[in-house]
Order: C-alpha cells, then sequence, then structure tokens
C-alpha cells in the first residue's frame, strides 16, 4: 500500500479500524508521514521490501492505474492476496490474466469498488429492489465536477499512458453501480470527448447501456459541468426517484473522521431523495427517502469474510471482465 490520497482516506484508516486486519506496512519512498497517525507502522523503502516481509498476507495495489497490473502480479507471486484499486487494470487480456495468476499461486484477487457502499447509492438501490417504481424504463448516473485545468497527476492525463482519461477514473465507479444492479448489458454504445484546454485525454463520456425488457441505462461524467446534473435519476411505469451525489464519506475521511465515528456515513439533513408517485385521484405525490448510512467499511469486512471464512466476494470476476469489457469498447 502507498500513502498517498488513495492510502491515507480509503484504505488506511479501514484496515487500521477492522479488528480482523492489522495494518502492518506501507511503502513511503519519500515522505516518511504514515506513523504520524500510526506510530507502529513499518514504512517501507520500495515495494520490494514490503513484498519480502512474510507476514503480509493481502497486499493493497493503489498507486496510479497505470501500475496496477505489473504490481499487482508482483504482489501474486510473492504469495501474497490483493486488493487492487479501481480499475483492475488497463484491459480484459490483463485482469483475465491477473485472476488466473490468482488462481494459479491459490491467492485472491480483490478488486476495490467501494462506491457499492455509498449512501446516495444504496438509496437508489433499495428503491429500485423495492419495486415501488414498477417496470423500469430508464435508468441515469452520473458523476460531474466542474475540473477545467488539468491534474497534477500526469498518468491521468497522458494518452500515451495505459488506463488514463475520464473514462478509467470515474467510469469504473458508475459501470460497477450499474453492473451490480443489472448484470451485463445486452449491448452498449460509448462516446467521449475532449473539451478542457490542453487536454489530451477524454474528459467527457457517455454510455448507454440496453438491458432486457427495453430498459435503458445511462452512465454519464463531465469535467466541464459548471452545474452537475442529478447523479442519479431512475424511471419506472409506477414513479421516478431522483438523488443527488451527496454520500459524505470521502469529505469526512479527509477531515479525518474515524469510520468508527457515530456520524461517520451518515448524509445531513436536506439531501434526502426525492420519490415521485401519482395517486389514485392522478395527484403527483412527493416522498423524501432518508438514505442508510454510508460504509466502506462493508468492502473491507467482505474481503475479511472471503480470506476467513470462505464467503463470495460481492464484486465478482464477471463484473470487473464486464465493467473493462465497456472501458474498453
Amino acid at each position: 500500500m502507498s500513502y498517498g490520497m488513495s492510502g491515507r482516506i480509503f484504505h488506511a484508516p479501514f484496515v487500521h479500524a477492522h479488528s480482523g486486519f492489522a495494518l502492518k506496512g506501507i511503502t513511503e519512498r519519500s515522505k516518511k508521514i504514515a506513523s504520524e497517525r500510526y506510530p507502529d507502522i513499518i514504512s517501507y523503502n520500495n515495494n520490494d521490501e514490503l513484498l519480502n516481509d512474510t507476514e503480509i498476507e493481502l497486499a493493497i495495489v493503489n498507486t496510479p492505474n497505470n501500475t496496477h497490473y505489473e504490481l499487482a502480479k508482483q504482489a501474486l507471486k510473492a504469495g501474497k492476496h490483493v486488493l487492487i484499486e479501481k480499475p483492475a487494470a488497463a484491459s480484459v487480456k490483463e485482469v483475465q490474466e491477473l485472476f488466473d495468476l490468482g488462481t494459479q499461486h491459490n491467492k485472491q484477487v480483490f478488486i476495490y469498488q467501494n462506491r457499492r457502499w455509498d449512501s446516495d447509492f444504496m438509496s437508489v438501490k433499495q428503491i429500485i429492489e423495492s419495486g415501488r417504481l414498477g417496470q423500469l424504463s430508464e435508468v441515469c448516473f452520473r458523476f460531474d465536477r466542474f475540473k477545467p485545468a488539468l491534474s497534477p497527476k500526469i498518468f491521468k492525463e497522458v494518452a500515451s499512458t495505459p488506463a488514463s482519461g475520464l473514462v478509467f477514473d470515474l467510469g469504473p465507479h458508475l459501470l460497477d453501480q450499474i453492473i451490480s444492479l443489472f448484470g451485463k448489458p445486452l449491448s452498449f454504445a460509448k462516446t467521449t470527448g475532449i473539451y478542457r484546454p490542453g487536454s489530451e485525454v477524454a474528459d467527457y463520456f457517455f454510455y448507454h447501456l440496453k438491458y432486457p425488457n427495453q430498459l435503458n441505462v445511462f452512465a454519464a461524467s463531465n469535467l466541464m459541468a459548471v452545474q452537475a446534473l442529478p447523479a442519479f435519476v431512475v424511471q419506472g411505469a409506477n414513479g421516478t426517484f431522483i438523488k443527488d451525489r451527496v454520500d459524505p464519506q470521502e469529505e469526512q475521511l479527509d477531515k479525518n473522521m474515524l469510520p468508527t465515528d457515530e456520524k461517520y456515513g451518515i448524509e445531513a439533513a436536506g439531501v434526502e431523495g426525492k420519490l415521485y408517485t401519482l395517486g389514485g385521484d392522478g395527484v403527483k405525490n412527493v416522498e423524501l427517502v432518508k438514505a442508510p448510512k454510508g460504509d466502506y467499511m462493508g468492502l473491507f469486512e467482505a474481503v475479511y469474510q472471503s480470506l476467513r471464512n470462505g464467503k463470495d466476494f460481492p464484486i465478482t470476476k464477471e463484473n470487473i471482465l464486464t465493467q473493462m469489457e465497456l472501458l474498453e469498447g
């Protein structure tokens, strides 16, 4: 594990807080800062030192996108289970090789798709699974931002770098949420665009995924959205559900709130989803829907249960291979 933004916010707090894990060490090539928060942690100078530690059973690969494949291979060959940040790799071929290598070495390959545990998505999932909307006709998921400046993280901005651009950055979040609900689409169409000054990689994408029973699902992201559109819109024969992207976890973790804090993962008042239905008299009813508590610990608990108790990991190989087909398409 490295200790940049991803390690500091999305991984270390949960490994440290989960009673089934022991946070042994982190690779820090230059700045040695992890010990300020985790005094007992080992700061390795490089990945070889970490992988040579025989006490380590699970290695987290949370480095730049273009390094996931090679580092995960090294970890598996060193006899470690791996948890790989999204995207799993840059192609279907690479991901399949990692799964095959895990099988060959009797090690598990987990892909980190934390946003299945976002409060806003969990609210959408509950409404869809309740059946209150009736037969679905259209589902729209968006992840809009206004970031006209190029990212200082060069791996995201160079077209020749594998897994660069917005498709591989935010695409895995949206596509995984959709796949977790509806599975593999019958067909899909993908559109990308470049709009930021000086950009050479896609900073806009739009997917149209077709499913059985005439269900149309759309996934879109735009880095030039001055005003973000609603993140989740679900249309059914019996109603419409609209929800903004308001999960608080990333902001809370960035401010050093612990996952064990009683306020962690709880949405603020006033951001409830809105469920629109028609009464028997034809009058439109609006119901505010409070979201469940978001909690990325659910992913780490799933990893633990898979490693120690043999339970199925919810983010399946089939899910990830489908996602990679869509990202590459």
